[in-house]
């Protein structure tokens, strides 16, 4: 993967994550205190700006009850 098309996939990632965040009525804050993680984290990974760890994206998908595609969807 070129480092164009890897930087359309974290931005839509990314997206997805806040879509879906906001359907469920959490704040980046509430979301990264749930994960145990800092907002900032939150704040880069829905920015496109950080490429997350599988184990993260598992931990977002338990949290938000939601099914892992729809975060790579």
């Amino acid at each position: 993967m070129d480092k164009s098309s890897e930087k359309e996939f974290l931005v839509k990632f990314g997206q997805n994550l806040r879509r879906l965040r906001k359907q469920k009525g959490y704040t980046q804050e509430e979301l990264a205190n749930e994960l145990d993680i800092e907002i900032s984290q939150i704040s880069r990974i829905e920015r496109g700006v950080i490429n997350t760890s599988v184990s993260l994206v598992k931990s977002i998908v338990d949290c938000l009850q939601v099914k892992a595609n729809e975060l790579f969807d």
